[in-house]
């Protein structure tokens, strides 16, 4: 399957990875605990970025940097989680819903992107518990344990829902605004 599709003018993809990276960056301001744009970012890249390719490394590479700049704020309490399983969870997860994304192509619309969200929110809830059942210590490894994790992860899980559908609506409905006001953006991206 070719990977390109009509492309938009050289300012697209920017446009496109300017508005990732500022979601990614926003994790900077003060929030409640996994209020993030994570997914949102992956599933909106995924739906508007023509080639795959560009559509995964955008996004994690956001991700990247935000979480740089946050162990630049943070110093060490921040540096441990570079050195984690949960890091690369968490990039997984990513890369995941920017695949989920794929599905959203020239098929957005707001119950679409919806769905997406909770499925990529439900994702990110699964393996990111499921890593730190397995790898932290915290958690006998019995069924039990698996379940004591993910019960403590839900007052999280509320918080990446709502991160989510909030982080989606400001992505999708800010690129269909200036699709709306620019013709140009009405293709994909390259």
């Amino acid at each position: 399957m070719d990977d390109r599709h009509d492309t938009l003018p050289s300012s697209g993809p920017l446009l496109l990875f300017g508005m990732i990276l500022l979601a990614a960056l926003s994790r900077l301001l003060p929030h409640p605990p996994n209020f993030s744009p994570v997914e949102a970012m992956a599933l909106f890249g995924g739906a508007h970025f023509a080639r795959r390719a560009t559509a995964l490394w955008v996004p994690l590479a956001a991700m990247f940097v935000s979480d740089i700049a946050l162990g630049v704020v943070n110093g060490g309490i921040y540096a441990e989680y570079f050195l984690s399983a949960g890091f690369l969870l968490v990039y997984l997860c990513i890369a995941l819903s920017t695949v989920l994304g794929f599905a959203l192509r020239g098929r957005v619309t707001a119950l679409r992107v919806t769905g997406y969200s909770l499925v990529g929110s439900v994702l990110f809830f699964l393996v990111t518990n499921f890593g730190v059942w397995l790898g932290s210590g915290m958690y006998p490894q019995t069924a039990d344990g698996l379940t004591a994790t993910y019960v403590a992860g839900i007052p999280f899980f509320k918080n990446t829902v709502a991160g989510t559908l909030f982080y989606s609506a400001v992505l999708f409905g800010a690129f269909a605004w200036l699709r709306r006001r620019n013709p140009a953006l009405a293709m994909q991206t390259a």
